[in-house]
This record gives C-alpha cells, structure tokens and sequence, in this order.
C-alpha cells in the first residue's frame, strides 16, 4: 500500500485526468461519511470526547451534549461546539 507522501504527490504532480481526481474526490467523501458513522455509533450522551480546534491550535476535551444527525453537541469548559462527527475522537 502506497504512504500518504506517496498518494500526495500522485495527486499533486501526478498526470491524473479531471475524472479520475473526481474519482479520488468521491472516495474521500464516503470513507469521511464512514467515520462519521462509527464515531455516531460509539458515542452517546455523556462520554468523554476531544476533537482538535485549528483556531487555538490544541485539541479541546469535553462531554457530548447531543448527537445530530451529521453534528455532535459537545460542552467543553470553553463553551459548546457544534463538531462535525468526522473530526471527534472518543478520549
């Protein structure tokens, strides 16, 4: 299997054609649909979770308030945030 450098400068340098980077584009979209799943899956109201804020550059720990459909609630003692459930990990 190829590494993520690897992949990388497929892509970027790489002679792919408009239909094969929608391609590349599609299966990047259902594989972060899947992780949104499992993480849905794992979590409930109460546990432990941390996700990463690009903003402050430090990952942010706190308890899921409510799990939406594709956004989990989640109160943190810097106030609540709506996350994308792709972007949390259960802590």
């Amino acid at each position: 299997m190829p590494t993520i450098s690897e992949i990388n400068h497929a892509i970027m340098q790489g002679d792919l054609t408009n239909d094969q980077l929608d391609s590349v584009i599609a299966a990047i979209k259902f594989r972060r649909t899947q992780i949104a799943r499992e993480v849905k899956r794992e979590v409930r109201v109460g546990a432990a979770v941390k996700f990463y804020h690009p903003k402050l550059g430090m990952d942010i720990h706190g308890t899921v308030n409510r799990v939406k459909q594709k956004f989990i609630l989640v109160d943190t003692s810097k106030g609540r945030y709506n996350v994308p459930a792709n972007l949390l990990e259960v802590a």
